[in-house]
């Protein structure tokens, strides 16, 4: 993931809704990744009973549920977070492409935008830093996810 980010247009969240599957796996780091992505919704004046978070075991659900979210009908956007760490295997990799693949699918299939917010890093470091460290994937995550919804309003009418 490239440290630079695309410039984001400011939207107004206050009629939007959100949906936010995020896994339990690497909890810590997930909770801080939610705790951002919550903070930039609310800053885009996002309300907190138009955001619902599910929490799922690990990575591997999070496309499941933000299913199970887009096709209820009552979100303009959902988000997946998780965090995946390599380990002595490339499982990470593995699960990450699956879980960005699977995302896609609920975006296409539901009609309404899936942001993958899965972190997939070398070290526990490196998804330290784009957590709870000094690289604000979160806000990202949330600036995207508005983006998106406003858009889908946009082209829907």
């Amino acid at each position: 993931m490239s440290l630079a980010k695309p410039s984001s247009r400011p939207v107004s969240g206050a009629a939007l809704r959100f949906g936010i599957a995020a896994a339990r796996f690497n909890e810590a780091m997930v909770d801080g990744l939610l705790e951002r992505t919550v903070a930039g919704l609310r800053a885009a004046g996002v309300k907190a009973g138009s955001i619902r978070i599910v929490r799922v075991p690990g990575s591997h659900e999070v496309p499941w549920a933000a299913q199970q979210l887009a096709a209820s009908g009552r979100y303009d956007a959902v988000i997946g977070l998780g965090v995946l760490i390599a380990g002595d295997t490339n499982h990470h990799e593995m699960v990450g492409t699956s879980v960005s693949h699977a995302l896609q699918q609920v975006a296409l299939g539901t009609g309404v935008p899936a942001i993958n917010g899965v972190i997939v890093a070398n070290t526990a470091a490196q998804a330290a830093a784009r957590t709870t460290g000094k690289i604000d994937r979160g806000a990202e995550f949330a600036a995207a996810a508005l983006e998106m919804a406003a858009l889908k309003r946009e082209i829907s009418r």
